[in-house]
């Protein structure tokens, strides 16, 4: 895949895939957060609205974020995992590639949480209309749990707080 000028300085996109090129600094904020400040002519040479959701590649390192409006700029957050992914630090000059991420997404949702949400109907409608950061954060809560009684309280708080 070539990829070519679009006359934006410091950037390069590839007009058959819509990626984006650029060099930026890793945002500390606060104590652990970090985030990819992402100059608005990438925003805009993207075209797909106010949240968009890309493949980040770092150091040769990807994984799927979004591109936001945040505290008066653009960003994308980089998280503890993927700062060790990529090899990156708070405060390091970075290349960064984003491309459009039109695929869907999906979270794999662990069996015991599956069964419990097909036992109540009330509470699978509302977890299926969860967005995908929503459902995450609930598979997320009983993934990280460190013992079953954890999980399973875990599992029934998720499905009380559905509906």
């Amino acid at each position: 895949m070539r990829s070519k000028s679009n006359g934006l300085a410091g950037l390069t996109a590839n007009p058959d895939n819509a990626f984006m090129r650029f060099t930026t600094t890793v945002l500390a904020s606060g104590k652990t957060a970090t985030g990819i400040p992402v100059p608005e002519s990438v925003v805009e040479a993207l075209d797909a609205g106010k949240r968009i959701p890309v493949v980040v590649t770092i150091n040769g390192y990807s994984y799927r974020s979004s591109i936001v409006f945040y505290t008066g700029q653009f960003l994308i957050a980089l998280s503890a995992e993927n700062r060790a992914g990529a090899g990156v630090a708070a405060g390091d000059e970075i290349e960064v590639e984003v491309q459009l991420d039109d695929q869907p997404r999906e979270v794999e949702v662990p069996a015991d949480l599956a069964a419990a949400l097909a036992q109540d109907a009330d509470a699978a409608a509302a977890f299926a209309a969860l967005s995908y950061s929503k459902k995450r954060a609930v598979v997320l809560s009983v993934e990280s749990a460190k013992t079953d009684a954890t999980r399973l309280r875990r599992i029934e708080k998720a499905l009380t707080d559905l509906v």
